[in-house]
């Protein structure tokens, strides 16, 4: 854990966008998924950071029922970083697309993502530190593993991997698929 900080705080792109997100006062608020995903793969691989395409906001609040808060986030964060492509989820409503039972936190939601090295999240909270959640761990991140996670389907983690492009961007990456 204290890899991924120290990679964190040697970025400052990431640390303002920490700052900016934090500012929102959003209930169980991460960025994940690439935002801490390509950094540690980028840093593997020796790569200066590669730029961020979106940047994955999740939050967990039963109550915003039709995304309300979210919505009101996203408008804020689009004034306070307007260059940032902002991607705002409220996980607790996310298992409805994924015809699941309903998650209990972002954590309970993102044992539920694709991929296992997807599912980390990072804050900052009010002491100024940098708080990790990774329900799967981050011996597999740093191992340059793409796992996939047996609760989903193996079919479309392989298409987003395609997609995605990963092991071209990351050629040192390594599949496991089980």
């Amino acid at each position: 854990m204290q890899r991924l900080v120290e990679l964190l705080h040697q970025d400052a792109h990431r640390l303002e966008l920490l700052k900016t997100v934090a500012s929102c006062q959003l209930p169980q608020c991460l960025l994940a998924a690439g935002f801490v995903r390509n950094l540690v793969w980028d840093d593997l691989h020796g790569f200066s950071p590669t730029p961020l395409n979106d940047v994955d906001v999740i939050y967990f609040d039963p109550s915003d029922e039709l995304g309300v808060r979210g919505q009101l986030v996203l408008t804020c964060l689009h004034e306070l970083a307007p260059d940032v492509n902002w991607q705002v989820k409220n996980q607790a409503l996310m298992h409805l697309k994924n015809n699941h039972r309903p998650y209990t936190s972002c954590e309970d939601a993102m044992k539920h993502w694709p991929e296992q090295e997807t599912a980390v999240g990072v804050c900052i909270d009010q002491q100024g530190e940098i708080n990790v959640v990774a329900p799967f761990g981050l011996m597999g991140l740093f191992s340059g593993h793409i796992t996939y996670n047996t609760k989903g389907d193996k079919q479309a983690f392989l298409h987003r991997v395609k997609h995605k492009n990963w092991l071209t961007l990351w050629p040192r990456l390594k599949l496991v698929l089980d």
